[in-house]
């Protein structure tokens, strides 16, 4: 099979030919190559040890010299050349012990973790696949290189990456594999949260997020989203439901864009109803006073996988006001405007939409179609260049100091009633009504 490289990975891969040396393009660019996807990266594989590597190329960086690999700079771009090497034990579940160099192509791919993987290509020998990559990738399945036991006692994070590919692929877990997961799924305990982290955001954002439920299915979210296992196991008996809370929330995640701060609120907009869930005379349940509820648990949940401030941030504003209501009037939108933030409030009709799209058919057109006025609202709102917060208004601090008034608790107090004013009065917003209204607000 032949499969196109791109200039500088061949240049790489002829030079240590030239010199003696096999190498071959490997891994994840080889699969995406066959799948005909662009590669985000692409790494080579070669029998030359790294000081053989370094003497051939000018420009080279020791990323990582003591597990064989070497970067070669080509231009601006970077490419890993590694070493075939065989990997020690595994004494953490994560990292071998020491990496054990050699000069056979199958030993360094026998060491890899699935077969679609565990691919190596150039342009003189083609495909090497030693495993049956090609065979599951027409099977459109993912499976462990050899025994799956022993891929993931060497490393556990590699039980994610199982379902992360099958989310991103759209592929299958191999049965001995996902038995496999689910019996040593306990040993993800000696992962860190941020590798825990990034495994996770990239299931989430896949173009199959609902792929979750493999994870809950298999064991995985008890080791590292437990809140979202409750949500899986709650049913919400509604006119406005058809799913339970976590059917919602995986259903949710397929009906907004791929984006990590979008597809983080609709995992974690619903957390709090197993806590919150109360049944009514006629059966009915009821969730109050779950979005500020679930806002605290998004927090926690977030702070615990190690995620930045700013994704805290935004994701936990968003869950908190993600059932929030807007009467579709202008003065309505820019009231969530100010509330909300005009910086996420495009991310909150997205949130809404979707919600609304992952509920039961029970007033879903009455329901889209008032989004879609606030929408248009909102854009009315925007062209009008109407004053939403407080550097939108027409005097500052400075303005209130000049008019007699004293710094302090009282002046940000002022600014805020004056504010309210504008907002629900946009007319208002101009330097002498202000001034004047001062003293009557």
């Amino acid at each position: 099979m032949q499969i196109s490289l791109p200039g500088k990975v061949n240049k790489i891969i002829q030079t240590l030919n030239e010199a003696g040396y096999e190498a071959y393009a490997v891994g994840g660019c080889v699969r995406d190559r066959v799948l005909g996807r662009e590669p985000e990266d692409w790494d080579i594989t070669t029998s030359a040890s790294p000081s053989q590597v370094k003497e051939l190329f000018r420009r080279t960086v020791d990323t990582g010299i003591k597990h064989g690999t070497v970067t070669v700079m080509s231009g601006k771009e970077g490419f890993e050349v590694t070493t075939y090497r065989i990997d020690g034990n595994y004494e953490d579940n994560r990292h071998p012990s020491e990496v054990i160099f050699t000069s056979s192509l199958a030993e360094d791919l026998k060491r890899r973790d699935f077969t679609i993987n565990a691919m190596a290509y150039n342009d003189q020998d083609g495909l090497i696949d030693l495993f049956g990559g090609m065979e599951d990738i027409e099977k459109k399945q993912v499976r462990c290189v050899g025994k799956p036991e022993e891929r993931f006692a060497e490393d556990a994070l590699r039980i994610m990456r199982a379902v992360r590919f099958s989310a991103q692929l759209g592929y299958l877990i191999e049965a001995k594999t996902k038995a496999a997961i689910c019996r040593q799924v306990s040993d993800l305990q000696y992962i860190s949260a941020e590798r825990i982290r990034v495994e996770l955001v990239k299931l989430i954002t896949s173009p199959h997020p609902e792929y979750l439920a493999a994870a809950y299915e298999t064991g995985i979210t008890s080791q590292i989203l437990p809140e979202f296992d409750a949500c899986m196991q709650t049913s919400q008996n509604s006119r406005h439901h058809c799913y339970s809370v976590g059917e919602h929330s995986l259903y949710s995640m397929r009906q907004i864009e791929p984006q990590k701060i979008l597809r983080l609120t609709m995992l974690l907009h619903d957390i709090a109803k197993p806590q919150t869930k109360t049944v009514d005379e006629d059966g009915t349940d009821h969730f109050y006073g779950h979005p500020a509820k679930s806002e605290v648990i998004a927090v926690q949940i977030l702070k615990r996988l190690k995620f930045d401030n700013d994704t805290i941030d935004k994701v936990s504003r968003l869950v908190r006001y993600h059932d929030y209501e807007i009467e579709p009037e202008a003065v309505n939108v820019r009231r969530a405007l100010a509330r909300i933030g005009s910086d996420l409030f495009p991310s909150y009709l997205k949130v809404k939409a979707a919600d609304v799209a992952a509920q039961s058919n029970y007033l879903r057109k009455e329901k889209t179609d008032r989004l879609i006025r606030i929408h248009q609202i909102y854009e009315e709102v925007l062209e009008a260049a109407n004053c939403i917060s407080l550097k939108d208004l027409a005097i500052t601090g400075d303005d209130l100091i000049a008019a007699g008034m004293s710094p302090g608790r009282e002046m940000g107090a002022t600014l805020n009633r004056l504010l309210e004013d504008v907002i629900d009065y946009p007319e208002h917003n101009n330097k002498e009504y202000l001034l004047k209204a001062v003293f009557i607000l």
